[in-house]
């Protein structure tokens, strides 16, 4: 809960600013103290009458009026969280240059709480190069974002810009500001990086995976309170500060591990399993002779962890997440791997380009309910928007 905490909430020009009417009832719901600044633009879709009725206070929207009474610096000192919801381009540009000219950019640039930003604009906005400059500048600042979404939009396209939904902004709420982050008192199985399949003593059959994935999204699920234990194949990334990690190398260890870690609420499966194994594993190193063939390699079939875990008979997690590495008909064939495999939810990304070992990712999420598009983002975004879907699965 959030009882008596203080929220300011300042809502930008957007047709999604409907939606900070839910977000403050969701927000009042779990006890906050939420304060509302509305800005010109804001005001076109939203009233603060509307906004009064729900806050249960007043609605600030003019600089000169907030200085006669109470002063910005007041209401930049007053919150422990200022969320922008939704955030327009023009919001976002004012903070990352950091102008003041009305009451809401002046409050923003005044205050000392920790900034949640919502964005909600037209995908060619969003995508825009001067608006992914501001995104960087920010992020780098400490500014935390919630979505954007991929869906429709008001105009009679489609893309990455859509606001997140209420839900969403409210786990992140939590997460940043609640005692008890929504996670909290729930376990999650993460696996993360390749398989190494020995052929000898010295070679081994692996797959491109470097781990950064995987690892984010154990770090993103303990960062919403979550009780997480990462199961890795062997990487060159650091462990995840607060996360119980099992190392392992093979495809059986690693089963072996999940297993031993059930039971769970929540299992993601981003590990790169390599599907096959040397049947019988040289106990010595294979020797190439000049002019003999190569040795032939006798293959088998690796243990299916994300099927056995979606499968297992007594301790299957209420939510089990894969993941579907492919290069060609991305959603297709990951849509036909969530079925196939028994999981809830598939995350599906296109690995024939530079995901692999790379810092960024777009990938569509499968649920029950359809196809979900994310803008490409880097992987430790990717990570907090899947941790907030699962929070959003099982909020109350």
């Amino acid at each position: 809960m959030l009882a008596g905490r203080r929220i300011l909430l300042i809502i930008s020009g957007s047709v999604a600013a409907f939606k900070a009417l839910e977000l403050t009832r969701l927000l009042r719901r779990d006890g906050a103290a939420v304060t509302a600044i509305l800005t010109a633009a804001g005001a076109r879709f939203v009233t603060r009458e509307a906004l009064a009725a729900i806050t249960g206070s007043r609605v600030h929207d003019d600089l000169w009026a907030a200085e006669a009474e109470i002063g910005h610096i007041r209401l930049a000192r007053l919150p422990e969280l200022v969320v922008v919801a939704p955030a327009s381009a023009d919001i976002l540009a004012k903070m990352a240059h950091g102008l003041a000219d009305d009451l809401a950019s002046t409050v923003l640039l005044a205050t000392r709480a920790p900034i949640l930003v919502a964005p909600a604009m037209n995908p060619a906005m969003w995508e825009h190069p001067a608006t992914q400059a501001n995104m960087s500048a920010l992020r780098m600042r400490g500014v935390r974002v919630v979505g954007p979404n991929e869906g429709a939009m008001a105009e009679p396209e489609s893309g990455p810009g859509r606001l997140a939904e209420p839900a969403e902004i409210q786990a992140m709420v939590h997460a940043l500001l609640a005692e008890e982050a929504p996670l909290a008192g729930r376990h999650a199985i993460v696996t993360s990086g390749p398989t190494h399949e020995p052929i000898d003593p010295v070679r081994y059959i692996a797959n491109r995976s470097s781990g950064k994935q995987g690892h984010a999204i154990a770090a993103a699920l303990h960062a919403l309170g979550a009780r997480v234990t990462l199961v890795s194949g062997p990487v060159a990334l650091p462990d995840p500060p607060g996360v119980t990690v099992r190392h392992v190398e093979t495809a059986r260890e690693m089963l072996a591990a999940c297993e031993a870690a059930l039971p769970a609420d929540i299992a993601v499966m981003a590990a790169a399993v390599a599907d096959w194994r040397v049947a019988r594993e040289a106990t010595q190193k294979l020797k190439k002779e000049a002019g003999a063939a190569p040795p032939a390699l006798s293959m088998a079939l690796n243990p299916d962890i994300l099927a056995s875990i979606a499968a297992h008979p007594v301790q299957r997690p209420a939510l089990v997440v894969g993941f579907a590495a492919e290069t060609e008909k991305v959603v297709e064939h990951a849509t036909a791997k969530r079925i196939r495999k028994g999981c809830d939810w598939i995350v599906a990304n296109d690995v024939s380009g530079d995901v692999m070992g790379g810092d960024a990712n777009r990938v569509q999420l499968i649920t029950e309910d359809g196809v979900e598009d994310w803008p490409r983002m880097p992987k430790e975004e990717v990570a907090r928007h899947l941790a907030l879907r699962i929070a959003t699965r099982f909020a109350p």
